[in-house]
């Protein structure tokens, strides 16, 4: 496979869908009002690509380790404009929010299948590089998706905003050749297992989004529910021997808490740009975005560096380097939004290579068959991780909390610098189990 031509391309589309995440954002109180409906009912806009993506990636990984690769990414790009053609000539609200779902059906198979591609074709020694590109896409998407959206809603409306995303056809019918062909494969599905992953992904997001009793009950029921169904002898949606590997249950729970720190400082920048300093909404993008943009351009040689010095160095500074920008946001981050603006130049590589090395080990410890299904739940706990994150972090924000000189935005960095401690812990005990079993095993021999 020649990754030198995949992996740029790939990256390119992966840009593409993650920043159709953010570009939205800031049409939003154009579209409800365009559309005279409820703010409530308009957020749906945002929420349905965000729970569609990650569903569908989850699944279209899953579905890998039985169809070809080739067919579920022309499946997934077919869709996914689709969605997008049909949103450049919506009227309605309705047919605006089956766009965006359709959207994030198919954006779902460029961003499951893109880490499976890396982790099962390319060599472990050039692995590294190909996923601190990829993360680095991901960064500069989450940077430059504001900015963009505002300028071409500004100029185009929303229907400019579904035309980005259709450059994806430009750039898959050029890659889908170049994949490697596959062995023909037994199809097994589990059907039943995916609705439960389903069912629990939503009915917990939506227990804690809206903050409902019924839908944390009925998420807790479904999750016994599920756990038995796992427990059966036939395989399943969600591989019961990935649940019995304590080493990638851990990096599971790192995936999640780095994720949670990410989105969740995503959130919270442009609230305090806005709301401590008065920035506006193209302001807070330029801020932002030099952050993104260093990432873009440091990529490479963090990928050389996890390729040559390994994953475990660049897992912990990059967790050192998180945990001390969040305590200066914590403490500094009311004072000046130039506080924001260098502290994001740090935060922004140090995510993305903590997140290359984390895909990579986990592409590390497993085992060739469990590749799909593996790189797909880590995706999947990413993806929770963040929009709990979010959910979390405006309620605490609504609590208004003050305590003493830190400023209710502070409290908030406090809990996210909390969460990234309990990462590195969790890391680092992840670190000790490894080398003692590395120990015993060298002592055997």
């Amino acid at each position: 496979m020649n990754d030198r031509i995949i992996v740029p391309l790939w990256a390119f589309g992966l840009f593409i869908v993650i920043m159709n995440t953010t570009m939205f954002n800031v049409s939003i109180p154009g579209i409800i009002g365009q559309l005279d409906v409820t703010a409530e009912l308009g957020s749906w806009i945002i929420s349905s690509y965000s729970i569609g993506y990650a569903l569908t990636t989850v699944i279209y990984s899953r579905l890998s380790d039985s169809v070809s690769i080739r067919l579920l990414i022309a499946i997934g790009v077919t869709v996914l404009t689709t969605g997008s053609v049909s949103g450049i000539f919506a009227t309605d609200f309705n047919t605006l929010l089956l766009a965006r779902i359709l959207q994030s059906a198919g954006a779902g198979a460029i961003a499951g299948l893109g880490m499976i591609i890396v982790s099962r074709y390319i060599p472990y020694e050039r692995r590294g590089s190909a996923l601190a590109l990829i993360s680095a896409a991901s960064a500069m998407a989450f940077g430059m998706g504001p900015i963009v959206g505002g300028v071409v809603y500004q100029t185009f409306g929303w229907s400019g905003l579904f035309a980005i995303t259709c450059l994806v056809i430009l750039i898959f019918p050029v890659i889908i050749p170049l994949l490697p062909k596959e062995e023909p494969k037994a199809f097994q599905f589990d059907v039943i297992g995916g609705l439960l992953t389903v069912i629990n992904t939503i009915t917990l997001l939506l227990a804690v989004t809206q903050r409902s009793i019924w839908m944390l009950v009925v998420c807790i029921a479904t999750i016994v529910i599920h756990g038995f169904y796992v427990k059966r002898d036939k395989p399943t949606f969600i591989r019961k021997e990935l649940l019995k590997q304590p080493p990638y249950l851990k990096l599971l729970a790192v995936g999640f808490c780095v994720m949670s720190l990410n989105l969740g400082n995503l959130f919270l920048m442009p609230l305090v740009l806005a709301n401590e300093f008065g920035t506006s909404a193209m302001n807070i993008g330029f801020i932002i975005a030099p952050g993104a943009i260093v990432t873009a351009i440091i990529s490479r040689y963090v990928g050389r560096g996890i390729d040559k010095l390994g994953n475990r160095k660049f897992l912990l500074w990059g967790h050192v380097l998180l945990a001390a920008v969040a305590a200066v946001f914590a403490l500094f981050t009311s004072v000046s939004p130039l506080v924001i603006l260098i502290g994001y130049l740090f935060f922004s590589p140090a995510f993305s290579a903590t997140l290359s090395a984390l895909n990579n080990e986990v592409s590390r410890i497993l085992p060739d068959e469990f590749i799909g299904s593996g790189m797909g739940m880590m995706q999947l706990a990413q993806f929770m991780g963040g929009s709990l994150s979010v959910a979390i972090c405006g309620i605490l924000i609504s609590f208004h909390v003050n305590v003493s000189i830190i400023h209710e935005y502070g409290f908030v960095y406090v809990c996210l610098f909390a969460l990234i401690l309990c990462s590195m812990v969790i890391y680092l005990w992840f670190q000790f189990s490894l080398q003692k079993e590395e120990r015993k095993a060298s002592s055997l021999s």
